[in-house]
């Protein structure tokens, strides 16, 4: 039986070719963090990587925001929101993410809330909850 939010390897990697930018929440300028490893891995893979942590104003020569409301007002768009936060913050992150237009929605390993996950899944996002987006790319992309 499938886990729920995790789709299967043929529309995983069709999320994956398909998203171009990937707002990181929770990304850490600290390189021993795995938020950082993450989203530096998916920098050099060609995605738009747009850091979101109220801590810090600039990672890598890009601009960070406090949060998504902050790069939504900024004009910017996003295709998955990747969320690197303790699940306590999850509804507030979905709140965000469907106001900022995203297509998907993806919590990293550990970050697990299923009733913010549902209420995304029910409004349309594509969810994928508790697996590494790096791990995912590298097995079904790369």
């Amino acid at each position: 039986m499938a886990q729920p939010f995790v789709p299967a390897d043929p529309d995983m990697r069709r999320l994956l070719e398909e998203t171009r930018t990937v707002a990181v929440v929770g990304l850490s300028d600290n390189p021993m963090r795995p938020s950082y490893g993450v989203a530096r891995y998916l920098y050099e893979v060609g995605y738009r990587v747009i850091p979101v942590n109220p801590k810090l104003t600039e990672l890598w020569g890009l601009k960070a925001y406090p949060d998504l409301d902050s790069a939504r007002r900024d004009g910017i768009v996003v295709d998955m929101v990747d969320v690197f936060r303790d699940p306590a913050h999850v509804p507030q992150v979905v709140d965000e993410t469907l106001r900022a237009g995203a297509k998907s929605l993806w919590l990293q390993e550990g970050v697990v809330h299923p009733e913010a996950a549902q209420r995304a899944s029910q409004a349309g996002l594509t969810v994928v909850m508790d697996r590494c987006v790096m791990k995912e790319h590298a097995r079904l992309v790369a």
